[in-house]
């Protein structure tokens, strides 16, 4: 779409899917492939400020690659471009990269909960990215911000009462 074009429901929806499976694929995969796979993207390195890891052991290649991939294929079922999918789950996962990182520097556990800081890096740098190929504007933005952060925390809760997440958000 032009970055002239206008925002249309249907797209806007579409995109918080891609959000959404960018976030939740990694969380699935873990439930269905325990540690098997599961290299930590820190390689288990620790900050010389601090002595705390980088990211934590929940961030793993096999996270970003599935998020990646399952991001692509709903991109592709959704009839969007496949490389927006691929973009948005690199956004998504960007962003998921750099609450863990801040979390780890504010001296939280890995899988603790910080509202905010673990919904809007993973929401607005996809929703920046898609500004111009989507005619997203800065309300739109900001609604799909907060509707992110809505869905994950109803998900995540719903995703723990089916035994597919171990702790709610």
């Amino acid at each position: 779409m032009p970055a002239t074009a206008m925002l249309v429901p249907e797209d806007f929806a579409r995109l918080m899917l891609l959000l959404l499976v960018a976030n939740g694929a990694p969380v699935l995969l873990h439930r269905w492939l325990g540690a098997r796979g599961a290299w930590p993207l820190d390689g288990g390195r620790t900050s010389p400020v601090d002595g705390r890891r980088w990211l934590g052991p929940s961030k793993t290649w096999r996270g970003v690659a599935a998020a990646l991939v399952a991001t692509m294929l709903m991109a592709w079922l959704v009839s969007l471009p496949v490389m927006l999918g691929f973009w948005i789950g690199l956004a998504a996962m960007a962003g998921d990269l750099l609450s863990s990182l801040l979390k780890r520097r504010l001296g939280l556990a890995s899988g603790a909960m910080a509202l905010g800081l673990d919904q809007i890096p993973e929401s607005l740098l996809p929703l920046l990215l898609a500004r111009d190929s989507l005619g997203l504007g800065v309300a739109a933005i900001a609604a799909g911000v907060l509707l992110f952060l809505v869905l994950e925390l109803a998900l995540s809760r719903l995703l723990f009462r089916l035994r597919l997440r171990e702790r709610p958000y």
